[in-house]
């Protein structure tokens, strides 16, 4: 096993005292070095909040997109390169509300790639505003009457849109989590991992004691099965007093989207050993276009 300093950033932490985030940055690495993953084999995307700085903390390969667009680019790279294991870090505002058109999309491809949601349930970065996956009654400060919106089921989404892994897990049992985004990063295919993070400053009400008071796992289930997409899909609405957290669907054997482009099936763009263009394949080429 890799020592987890290993991925030690000598970047300062900037979070929150007790910020959801410190459980998560510890998981995912613990996880990277159990699967004896070195720094240069992993890459990173996120794109802007709070919790998608963690690459920031990370000694490894990182890119930080626009606000809501790290999975069609971290999409983009899995296809150039096979081998490098790709990871995206979004907040639930990034990931489900201003990338939620690209959330979708992703869900339809199944490319193989590993999307980490930190799901604190607020707009943290930016003070407080409620987000996509509010609760309904949801006090903010753009919602001083409470949310009118009935929250944004992630799992129940990721489940119904073709997800192939789809899991939550509970910042505040970082050995926990550390376990789900190993059999995410080992699962061959999209693979979600909604992750119940508090914000200690803006969200008031999904707290450690709140969680910690209402979580289960889902392998300590008697007769679960993750494979079962009828009974995943009433655990993803399983929420109040009773939180299921684990792997609630994990579908083996379905091909990738890199898998099926005809282009691909001599290797990846980045293993390709590139040459100059002879006249007749230039003019072969302009041809294509007239």
């Amino acid at each position: 096993m890799l020592d987890v300093k290993t991925y030690n950033s000598p970047i300062k932490v900037t979070w929150c005292p007790g910020c959801g985030d410190y459980g998560i940055l510890n998981a995912v690495k613990s996880a990277l070095a159990q699967l004896e993953i070195h720094p240069h084999e992993v890459m990173f995307f996120s794109g802007i909040g709070c919790g998608s700085k963690l690459p920031d903390y990370m000694n490894a390969n990182a890119f930080t997109t626009i606000h809501g667009r790290s999975l069609p680019i971290a999409m983009g790279t899995k296809l150039a390169n096979h081998d490098l294991h790709v990871i995206c870090i979004t907040g639930d505002g990034d990931g489900y509300g201003i990338g939620g058109n690209h959330f979708i999309s992703i869900l339809r491809r199944n490319p193989d790639i590993v999307h980490i949601a930190e799901n604190n349930m607020v707009y943290g970065l930016t003070k407080g505003q409620y987000a996509p996956t509010s609760e309904h009654g949801f006090v903010a400060s753009t919602t001083p009457e409470g949310s009118i919106e009935i929250a944004f089921n992630p799992l129940a989404t990721a489940i119904n849109g073709g997800a192939t892994f789809v899991a939550r897990g509970f910042s505040g049992d970082p050995k926990h989590l550390a376990k789900l985004i190993m059999a995410a990063v080992q699962h061959r295919g999209y693979a979600l991992v909604d992750v119940l993070q508090p914000c200690v400053i803006y969200n008031k009400i999904n707290t450690y004691d709140y969680y910690r008071e209402r979580v289960y796992k889902l392998e300590e289930t008697a007769g679960y099965d993750p494979a079962d997409r009828d009974a995943a899909w009433r655990k993803a609405h399983e929420w109040g007093e009773k939180i299921p957290i684990g792997i609630l669907y994990q579908a083996v054997g379905v091909p990738t989207y890199e898998e099926q482009v005809s282009e691909l099936r001599v290797g990846p763009v980045a293993k390709r050993q590139l040459a100059p263009l002879t006249g007749a394949q230039a003019d072969a080429l302009r041809r294509e276009f007239f």
